[in-house]
């Protein structure tokens, strides 16, 4: 309200001053409220919250509860082993000589049957060049030998005419031989007989020298072919220790060549652990590369065992894709021996992990759930695992436990541990 007093408008209490002073009394009050009432709806907000995240884990289905059960089975002992392909080779030098070819580096990946190292074989090549020459040769003087026998067969004694010629030479085929076979001097079937025997001792020499000289060629293709490194399945380099230009000698290995498609691991068992394992059982292995676990297929278990050490070399075959050759792994080989013990049991969706610590949410009495660390032992049909301490059969843990849920349980931790301001 206003009122006129010598033209001015002035405020009821009197002058500006009082005017200013209510004022700034009027802007604390409100400010006063504003506080009040922010700090109100945001207590409201927050706890509105909590009404919600805990009726979320009340209001859960029956379903997502598991009640911890207890599992009798063997204890398992842990074997460590090392992952190696199922088939593994080194190529080594058959021969002395300096490499000319080199397929590829360590990770390339062939065919069976493609060429992958071969040696200088110029030298090779000569000396069957030269054999070929010889083996013409001795065919030629076998060929000859067996034209002598024919004439010899057909023409007895035509290589040594008798002497004389006319009526001397015709006196000595009509009278002088024949005289001389009826006295007993002289056997014409006896000579022809050592004439066709020497020409036969002809043809076998030569033959044999033809065959001695194809046997040589023979041994030679094959010093040849191994001057050739061939692929002996579908594989992939694992290592090479040559280069173009080396010069090898016999024995000296070249690469290692193996099929890393199929993989396996291969594992020193104790004897004792030996009875509880056959061909074709399927176990656990943890991978250290992945720190999880894949089923393994016991492969092959050799049927003597270290003197030494007393363990026997079994190989177990990998599923394909989940680890490399020469990495670590652990096999969880049953111990049927040993006293068995009951472990826990929960589903392995209900494990929650923090970095690399297990975990589970368990439910007290009112419905309210708790991060538990655990540790977990080995898995058992069915999509179970068994827990080796943090839980006791009966206690009640959330199967599969939503995203979101961990913000507002430790949301709900914190407000009841630290008290609200203004009280």
């Amino acid at each position: 309200m206003v009122c006129a007093t010598g033209g001015k408008g002035l405020s009821r209490f009197g002058g500006p001053s009082d005017e200013l002073r209510v004022r700034s009394i009027l802007h604390a009050l409100v400010s006063r409220v504003v506080r009040l009432m922010g700090f109100q709806i945001i207590r409201g907000l927050l706890a509105a919250s909590l009404v919600v995240a805990v009726h979320a884990v009340s209001a859960a289905p029956a379903s997502a509860v598991f009640v911890v059960k207890q599992a009798e089975g063997a204890p398992t002992v842990s074997v460590g082993g090392t992952v190696i392909p199922y088939k593994a080779v080194t190529l080594a030098a058959q021969l002395p000589g300096r490499v000319k070819y080199l397929a590829g580096i360590e990770g390339d990946a062939f065919k069976k049957g493609d060429l992958l190292i071969a040696l200088d074989d110029r030298e090779l090549l000569a000396n069957r060049q030269a054999l070929m020459a010889q083996i013409q040769s001795a065919d030629a003087t076998w060929r000859n030998a067996g034209m002598q026998y024919s004439r010899e067969v057909f023409s007895p004694r035509s290589r040594n005419p008798p002497g004389g010629m006319g009526v001397p030479n015709l006196f000595d085929q009509m009278f002088t031989r024949p005289m001389e076979g009826f006295i007993g001097e002289r056997s014409q079937g006896a000579e022809l007989s050592a004439d066709l025997y020497s020409s036969g001792t002809q043809i076998e020499q030569a033959r044999s020298a033809l065959m001695r000289l194809q046997a040589e060629v023979q041994a030679l293709d094959s010093k040849l072919r191994d001057a050739r490194s061939i692929a002996p399945f579908d594989g992939v380099i694992v290592k090479k220790f040559i280069e173009v230009g080396d010069t090898m000698q016999p024995g000296q290995p070249m690469l290692n060549y193996a099929d890393v498609e199929y993989l396996q691991v291969e594992v020193d068992v104790p004897a004792r652990l030996r009875p509880g394992l056959r061909e074709g059982v399927m176990i656990h292995a943890e991978l250290d590369v992945s720190h999880r676990r894949v089923p393994v297929r016991v492969a092959q278990i050799f049927p003597m065992a270290d003197p030494q050490r007393h363990t026997v070399k079994i190989k177990f075959d990998l599923p394909q894709g989940v680890s490399e050759p020469g990495m670590y792994a652990k096999v969880l080989v049953p111990d049927f021996q040993a006293p068995a013990r009951a472990n826990p049991v929960i589903p392995e969706s209900a494990i929650r992990y923090n970095g690399s610590l297990p975990g589970v949410y368990v439910l007290d009495e009112q419905g309210n759930a708790d991060l538990r660390l655990i540790r977990v032992g080995e898995p058992v049909p069915g999509g179970l695992i068994t827990v080796l301490s943090g839980l006791r059969p009966g206690e009640r843990i959330l199967a599969d436990p939503p995203p979101g849920i961990a913000a507002g349980w430790s949301t709900q931790q914190q407000q009841q541990r630290r008290p609200e301001k203004g009280h």
